[in-house]
């Protein structure tokens, strides 16, 4: 493995540095009190927050460093990229309004779109004046997203396709102008068995008639996500991205643009048990000198810091030119295990009062870890349930018979 930088990589990371000592402290300052989710106001209590932190990367050309220049952002190498992932966990910085178009879609619009699907898709995207979506499971296909059912159905004239059917778990679809959704063009693909053929990728206007945006109220309160329910929807033709039946091939590009922000992940874990331990020794010192607790904080930290080199190893074939393979998916595992012991670990220190939700007399940090304790249970489904992962790697990387 490879740690150094290259003259241009130092560069790059320096003036993201110089940029976020100007801009981050008195962003945090004039927004300091509204860090949790209003509930009056739903998922919109942060997303305010988000859109303006992303107006202020914008301005610097830091919220799409991957995309290319000639699109607002700064045609970042690999390695620029763990250098910004790195940077900004380290810094703590907020999220941001369009995580998902910033991320995934809007690489998957540069690859796939025309010209004119750029020039209308790209810049709303990325100065957060239109917030998106991105809709690929569904009730019969979330592990296997091949099993996928929603139809897409063009019609007669050719001028659009009749979308039916359901899609869930759509993060943050009731605030969404626009979603990247994939879609079924041949619903007699799965009957054959060639389910992966027949998919087509659509961008999606939200608010076309025949959409219904539920939102799914979680164990934490909150609505992140949704059901989206479509019923004999219209959408033009020209909203297609890419050709028809080319979707799977367009959908793993999409999904594999998150994989190098798994960089900045063992960075914000060391930190967050960093803060539970300083937290700790004001709220309820004494937990810190029992030897089981004190065992705990070690093996996390031990696991902690293997994560870290895991991913480095995953990141040095990356940049070789080589598949981070089977290094990603045992992060992706390991992230997974470390932020569940991490929340549990974080109640069993701070006691009683670190059950206390946010409005709560006495409650920790504004309830800050008793959410967290119930929020952390997504890691084991989010990005790749963790049973499917490890069917992956037995599969796939330890060759062990069916």
């Amino acid at each position: 493995m490879d740690f150094s930088w290259s003259p241009d990589d130092l560069a790059f990371k320096e003036e993201l540095e110089a940029f976020l000592e100007r801009e981050l402290p008195p962003f945090v300052e004039r927004w300091s009190g509204d860090d949790e989710v209003d509930a009056s106001r739903g998922v919109m209590g942060v997303m305010d927050k988000r859109k303006a932190w992303q107006h202020k990367l914008n301005e610097g050309r830091w919220a799409a460093v991957l995309w290319p220049e000639e699109w607002g952002g700064r045609a970042a190498t690999t390695a620029q990229q763990v250098a910004y992932t790195q940077v900004m966990a380290k810094w703590r910085t907020p999220g941001i309004f369009n995580a998902n178009g910033i991320v995934q879609i809007g690489p998957s619009i540069i690859a796939w779109g025309t010209d004119e699907q750029k020039a209308r898709w790209l810049p709303g995207i990325l100065d957060a004046t239109e917030h998106w979506c991105q809709g690929f499971s569904e009730p019969q296909a979330g592990s296997d997203l091949a099993n996928l059912r929603t139809t897409a159905i063009r019609s007669g004239d050719g001028s659009h396709y009749v979308v039916n059917g359901q899609k869930t778990w759509i993060s943050s679809a009731q605030i969404a102008k626009w979603g990247l959704f994939l879609l079924r063009t041949d619903p007699a693909a799965i009957a054959r068995g060639a389910k992966h053929e027949g998919i087509t990728t659509f961008v999606v206007d939200m608010e076309l008639p025949g959409i219904d945006v539920r939102p799914i109220r979680e164990i934490t309160g909150d609505s992140l996500f949704c059901d989206v329910f479509f019923t004999d929807v219209k959408v033009p033709a020209g909203d297609r991205l890419g050709d028809e039946g080319n979707g799977w091939l367009v959908s793993m590009g999409a999904l594999g643009q998150e994989r190098v922000g798994s960089a900045g992940q063992a960075i914000s874990m060391a930190q967050d048990l960093r803060v539970l331990l300083q937290t700790a020794r004001v709220e309820n010192p004494d937990a810190l000198r029992d030897p089981a607790i004190r065992g705990r904080v070690a093996n996390l930290h031990i696991q902690i810091e293997a994560t870290r080199l895991l991913i480095a190893r995953a990141l040095s074939k990356v940049l070789k030119g080589e598949k981070g393979w089977p290094e990603v998916p045992l992060a992706k595992l390991q992230w997974g295990y470390i932020s569940l012991w991490l929340a549990e670990l974080a109640l069993d220190v701070l006691g009683p009062t670190g059950t206390l939700l946010k409005g709560a007399p006495g409650a920790i940090d504004g309830g800050m870890w008793a959410r967290n304790y119930v929020w952390q249970r997504y890691t084991t489904i989010g990005a790749g349930p963790t049973e499917v992962q490890k069917n992956i790697i037995a599969d796939r990387a330890l060759k062990l018979e069916r």
